[in-house]
């Protein structure tokens, strides 16, 4: 089988993107463009990948670890002197060389292998992937001969007339005979308006030898955009966005208004989940079957059990179990543990802390650094109070526990198996099992004394 290598052109520095992040590195769909293309053109069987980084290097090789080899482009002086940069790693290989953009976030591996066989089976020297695009102003143009093979690619300003009407564009992506394309490029000229060494020229070049040029167009267009600049990132994301959710659809997902639903590309969601307009689930989530998210609702890096529903809530880097009911306006923040058939209610937040099934936490409560166990009912307005300015101390609420509404448990404490706190109580010291106990001021009724009050108010 032919050896197959990846050069990925990484180096430019997005000035049109006017950001302090280096291009690459803005996301799609949460993941960094950079990442979807070495994801995608890692699918393809490869026997190495070269990525040219350039300004930003350093914050590139962070992101995309050691997935491939790296080269830095001290000048950009253009896309052919970028590709020249991975000569030394590959220059001696004999096989496929593929060229592809890290600022193309949606070219698929579909798309990729694709490419790879057409080259192959056509024997040619080049293989340029192509697409109808539906304006194609501003695009190089390829024109073919009356073989169907590439005579050249035509850049628009330098385009006639009449191919300008051509409406087949140069993506950017190439296949190339390795051998021939490090000679093709000691043959690019710098020779243009702006100094740079071009690798569409390669083209020219190589068909100007003799040697064959193909290209292989892609029926979707989208899959091509480049990503220049703040308006295209934003349609990437769109189309990114579609592309996610029409695969969780096709499999089982009910997504009621995909066109304000964010779901990110490493989520994974069960059959039979109902997702509401503006949620967002992110990072490695994962939704359990017949479970309901949103609406407006956000979770992150969290699993999710079965038949939850979670709405108008933001959950992040936690564990929720089976049949729990969250919301709405409930946060559950990192490190939260919930049991199944938990119900966490309006105005509650929940901090690293486990609540064990079947608990209730129902409205206007802090829960943090907390250990609750089951059949706990925590009445409104509790807080555990977890904090002394200094250190973070535990709350422990054993099984079949009740506490009163307005309470205050000042950690470290416990509250024992089945024990009441009597509402408004602010609990210093633990409670044993099977107590109530009441920690707060005895009432006193001053009869008469409201009335006092208002006539020295009006004296």
């Amino acid at each position: 089988m032919t050896e197959r290598f990846c050069i990925v052109l990484a180096a430019g520095q997005g000035t049109r993107m006017k950001s302090n992040v280096y291009k690459v590195l803005h996301p799609v769909a949460g993941r960094p463009m950079l990442q979807h293309v070495i994801n995608q053109i890692k699918s393809v069987n490869l026997n190495e990948i070269v990525t040219i980084v350039g300004v930003g290097a350093d914050k590139v090789m962070e992101q995309i670890g050691n997935e491939c080899q790296y080269v830095v482009q001290k000048e950009q002086l253009g896309t052919g002197h970028a590709v020249q940069q991975a000569e030394e790693l590959l220059k001696d290989k004999d096989g496929t060389t593929i060229v592809v953009c890290g600022d193309t976030p949606l070219i698929t591996s579909a798309t990729y292998q694709a490419l790879f066989e057409h080259h192959e089976q056509t024997g040619a020297k080049a293989t340029v992937l192509t697409a109808k695009a539906p304006d194609p102003a501003g695009y190089g143009r390829v024109i073919r001969n009356n073989n169907g093979e590439v005579e050249k690619i035509v850049e628009h300003k330098d385009a006639s007339e009449k191919e300008r009407c051509i409406n087949e564009i140069n993506t950017g992506t190439y296949c190339f005979d390795n051998q021939t394309l490090f000679q093709a490029l000691k043959k690019v000229s710098n020779d243009n308006a702006q100094g740079e060494y071009y690798l569409p020229d390669v083209i020219g070049i190589i068909r100007n030898n003799g040697e064959k040029v193909s290209a292989c167009l892609t029926p979707d267009y989208d899959e091509t955009l480049g990503v220049n600049d703040r308006v295209a990132l934003a349609q990437a994301e769109k189309i990114m966005r579609k592309r996610i959710n029409a695969n969780h659809m096709r499999n089982g997902v009910t997504i009621i208004d995909p066109d304000n639903t964010y779901i990110e590309p490493d989520v994974v969601i069960e059959q039979d989940v109902v997702i509401h307009p503006g949620s967002i689930i992110a990072g490695s989530s994962t939704i359990k079957a017949n479970s309901v998210v949103g609406p407006h609702t956000e979770v992150t890096n969290c699993l999710v059990g079965e038949e939850t529903v979670i709405r108008q809530s933001v959950a992040k880097d936690s564990k929720i179990g089976d049949r729990v009911q969250i919301g709405p306006f409930a946060h559950i923040r990192p490190e939260a543990l919930i049991g199944n058939e938990v119900k966490i209610g309006n105005f509650v937040e929940v901090k690293k802390s486990s609540i064990a099934e079947k608990s209730k936490v129902s409205h206007l409560s802090y829960i943090g650094d907390a250990k609750v166990g089951s059949n706990v009912n925590v009445g409104c307005g509790t807080i555990t109070v977890n904090y002394d300015g200094k250190n973070k101390f535990l709350t422990t609420i054993e099984d079949d526990a009740f506490i009163g509404c307005n309470s205050n448990l000042i950690a470290p404490v416990t509250i024992g198996k089945g024990s009441y706190v009597a509402a408004g109580s602010t609990i210093t010291k633990n409670v044993p099992e099977e107590s109530l106990s009441v920690a707060r001021a005895r009432q006193t009724n001053k009869e008469g004394y409201a009335t006092k009050l208002k006539n020295r108010q009006k004296g």
